[in-house]
């Protein structure tokens, strides 16, 4: 029956992803992974700091 990878075979895939790409390129990932998590974030932020603002009549940012 197939399941889900246990610990020896994690190890075994880990491994064989490292041959495939190596560090250099595995890194590269991650830290894009890394800065597209934290832009997402960020966007999410953004509305809450939009709707601070106050505005005229016209639709304008008033400054405060």
């Amino acid at each position: 029956m197939l399941g889900l990878p246990r610990g020896a075979e994690w190890i075994i895939i880990l491994v064989i992803i490292l041959l495939l790409f190596g560090p250099g390129r595995i890194g590269k990932l991650a830290g894009e992974v890394g800065k597209s998590i934290k832009a997402f974030r960020d966007g999410l932020g953004g509305d809450k700091r939009q709707d601070d603002q106050s505005t005229d009549s016209n639709g304008n940012i008033e400054p405060k």
